[in-house]
């Protein structure tokens, strides 16, 4: 398991399905962390404590992803250095990214706590349920340092080739999570506030269990004292990819945010089935999300080697792959939409609900295939260290969702399936201009 594996090498189809295979699955598995609370609420406590969750759930997202950017863009500085064999720069990016993100989590965890209140408020959580919300909001945010440890290393394990290891970490976390769940809300009626801190401890454990693994496991990459250094270029080159990246990922979920306070404006029902459907999204298409990460971490390495014509082929063939892959999962959500949203809610006690949820299921999960290119470009470009072209496809792709989703819900003939088409028509768009870019650009990048 603490196997280092270079990507710079072998049969490139093989060794990007291999490599990402255990990204896609742990990424799985983290998912039941929230699965797991949306189920078990949703069958134990009803309609409101759902509706909180899922609001909450947004709010997560949005925070932790401005970390989990930050942990991807030095992955991929990291995946440069080992794929150029440059170990002691390596070495000491970790030092110097390490502290950095270690402050930048503290001030995030502290300041969204101060504002608990003022954010159920910025969130448009209607009122029957803000205190449900206020509950899970105070106990979950509690998770975001253990999050960023679990990223860091995480990112650092799988940019020398290890994508093993926090497969297995966040699986252990995941079954903890899910029992966890089911003793405190069941057993001891702790409500939302047992499902947050089944989520919290087991997200702690995942930070456990990764940190000391690296360091019982990877000795051959720990920093010697001389490379615990402050090191002003290589910080900088560090900061100018994460940062950049960081901001793709929170502009990416800011306007989903965004989202999420448009639908909470038409009400319970709408915000419940909400709550049900991005978690339904999140596993249908999460998996697309983490083959792109693994291209990415392919590019870098590749991109350190020198390696730019194995680059291009590796993207003519993730894009097959990817594509593949995204229209089973349409057909799949397509076909069993009602099935699904039955995992979460009563469908008998709740058809308003579910109705809701199918409707959304069917508009956007028809169009899988265009979020799946777009992780491939974020992937691309985040690898051939021009994260501000990720930036530029996030704000047309959430831009165009954000602008269109106001705009055709507020014609009443349309209502709230104008959110739903909104957001593959931002995909869309992104694509296009993603890969109209990669083409007419080429002669300027490595991969010409």
């Amino acid at each position: 398991m603490g196997k280092q594996r270079d990507l710079t090498k072998g049969n490139i189809g093989s060794t990007l399905i291999l490599f990402s295979l255990p990204m896609i699955a742990g990424n799985i598995l983290q998912q039941m962390y929230n699965v797991a609370d949306t189920v078990i609420v949703g069958h134990t406590i009803g309609e409101e404590a759902l509706s909180a969750v899922g609001s909450s759930y947004s709010l997560m997202v949005f925070l932790t992803s401005i970390i989990i950017g930050l942990t991807m863009g030095s992955g991929a500085v990291f995946a440069q250095f080992f794929g150029g064999g440059n170990i002691t720069d390596l070495k000491k990016g970790m030092v110097n990214s390490f502290v950095l993100m270690s402050v930048i989590s503290v001030v995030i965890n502290v300041i969204s706590l101060l504002l608990v209140d003022n954010l159920i408020i910025w969130l448009n959580i209607p009122t029957e349920v803000s205190e449900y919300a206020k509950i899970y909001m105070t106990v979950v945010l509690y998770g975001i340092i253990p999050i960023f440890i679990t990223n860091y290393f995480s990112a650092l394990l799988r940019s020398v080739g290890n994508s093993v290891v926090p497969l297995i970490f966040v699986g252990l976390s995941a079954v903890t999570n899910i029992i966890l769940d089911l003793v405190f809300i069941i057993k001891f009626d702790m409500g939302v506030g047992g499902a947050a801190w089944a989520t919290v401890i087991s997200q702690i454990l995942s930070a456990l269990g990764t940190g000391i693994y690296f360091f019982a496991r990877f000795k051959n990459l720990l920093p010697s004292k001389s490379e615990i250094v402050y090191s002003p270029e290589l910080l900088k080159y560090i900061i100018s990819n994460s940062v950049l990246t960081s901001v793709q990922q929170s502009i990416m979920n800011l306007g989903i945010l965004m989202i999420q306070g448009l639908v909470n404006s038409f009400g319970l029902v709408v915000s419940a089935a909400f709550a049900i459907v991005v978690k339904i999204d999140a596993i249908a298409y999460f998996p697309a999300q983490d083959f792109g990460n693994a291209f990415s971490i392919f590019v870098s390495q590749n991109f350190g080697g020198k390696k730019y014509d194995r680059i291009k082929t590796g993207f003519r063939q993730a894009l097959l792959i990817s594509s593949v892959f995204c229209v089973l999962a349409s057909v799949f959500v397509n076909v069993f939409a009602k099935e699904l949203m039955g995992l979460f809610i009563d469908t008998s006690a709740h058809g308003a609900v579910v109705k809701t949820g199918i409707r959304y299921l069917r508009i956007e999960g028809a169009f899988y295939v265009g979020i799946g290119v777009l992780f491939l470009l974020y992937g691309i470009y985040r690898g051939l260290a021009k994260p501000g072209m990720s930036v530029v496809l996030t704000v047309i792709s959430l831009g165009t969702r954000v602008v269109l989703a106001n705009i055709l819900s507020g014609f009443s003939s349309i209502g709230v399936i104008g959110i739903w088409m909104a957001i593959p028509i931002g995909w869309v768009l992104a694509d296009l201009v993603g890969l109209i870019y990669y083409k007419r650009k080429s002669c300027m990048s490595p991969i010409a």
